[in-house]
């Protein structure tokens, strides 16, 4: 999934999701089969692709800061039959009972962490929460600025036949020192009912290769594999979308 759609696709309160893919589940599911179970997804939204690993039998926790999608994804488990353990708590400072042999982010979810030191303790908490030898996935993204032409343009979607989802940016800064992206948009639910309209600003921080491997060192992670995600070989300081696999140090 190109990391403009996740983006695009970010829940506001109780709407569903507004975006233009879904999450493929199978490299996650490769993952947890290769480092292990338990396994816990961190930024599961809604719940995908966390049931989807739940349904091929995987045992898999997740956690999210909203509690709004922590509710739609009980729901959502409750619905398919599905078993699952879903926390309400920020990945910065988590807490949970059990320790994980897999540990990932579906989609570029660390980028939303707003600066290096809430970045840092997100990487501490995760430390904590693997096993001696578990292993933690982590998608990145360099973002570019939104082109202004695209700046006050619409798209859309359908949840059920009666919901159009409408997702508008409507001005953005970016930083390159700071290595941020803000954007302000704005969000529609168009119900028979009527129009429900919410304005966020979104931020987007990000990492360089150099940067995120500086960050795990400090953190206690070690650093296994940082790959090109479009190449399929190691990042460099110029790619844009990376993986990076670590495990404790």
């Amino acid at each position: 999934m190109d990391p403009a759609d996740f983006y695009s696709g970010i829940v506001v309160d109780t709407y569903a999701r507004l975006k233009s893919s879904t999450f493929d589940p199978e490299p996650y599911v490769r993952f947890v089969q290769q480092h292990g179970e338990p396994a816990l997804e961190i930024g599961c939204g809604d719940g995908e692709p966390m049931l989807d690993l739940r349904a091929a039998g995987l045992d898999v926790d997740g956690v999210d800061s909203s509690a709004d999608m922590v509710a739609r994804c009980r729901e959502k488990a409750a619905e398919r039959g599905l078993p699952t353990g879903v926390f309400h708590q920020r990945v910065e400072s988590l807490d949970l009972e059990r320790c994980y042999a897999s540990i990932y982010f579906a989609g570029p979810t660390f980028n939303l962490l707003p600066d290096d030191e809430i970045a840092s303790r997100a990487l501490r908490a995760i430390r904590a929460h693997l096993t001696e030898d578990g292993a933690a996935l982590v998608p990145l993204w360099v973002p570019d600025p939104t082109p202004t032409r695209e700046l006050g343009v619409t798209r859309s979607t359908h949840d059920g036949p009666d919901v159009e989802l409408r997702y508008t940016p409507v001005s953005e800064l970016f930083d390159l020192q700071r290595r941020t992206r803000v954007t302000t948009a704005r969000y529609e639910r168009i119900t028979p009912a009527g129009v429900e309209v919410s304005d966020r600003e979104w931020l987007i921080h990000w990492h360089t290769p150099s940067g995120f491997r500086a960050l795990c060192l400090a953190a206690g992670l070690r650093v296994v594999s940082l790959v090109d995600d479009e190449t399929g070989a190691p990042a460099s300081e110029a790619s844009t979308a990376f993986t990076g696999t670590v495990t404790a140090g």
